[in-house]
């Protein structure tokens, strides 16, 4: 049977809980190599050199995952208080 109620789709909340999601699980497993999360994670949003993140627990691949203008955007919002989340 065919409704004709439009059924409401909406992806940004689910990428913003996938990309908090990503960065907790790189940011632990930085800390469980003994690395500083927050420095690594800034030298790899600032040069986009992945080799600041650890390739354990797939970390490094996770990280890819997410634009890097993306966590920026996120964070900084996060920062100012606009994050929905």
């Amino acid at each position: 049977m065919i409704s004709d109620e439009t059924v409401s789709f909406k992806v940004e909340k689910d990428k913003n809980v996938k990309t908090k999601q990503i960065l907790k699980q790189v940011y632990k497993a930085l800390e469980e190599k003994g690395y500083n999360p927050i420095n690594q994670i800034v030298g790899y949003i600032l040069s986009g050199d992945p080799t600041y993140i650890t390739s354990h627990n797939d970390a490094r691949n996770l990280i890819r995952q997410v634009e890097r203008d993306e966590l920026l955007e996120k964070m900084v919002k996060n920062y100012i208080g606009l994050d929905e989340e």
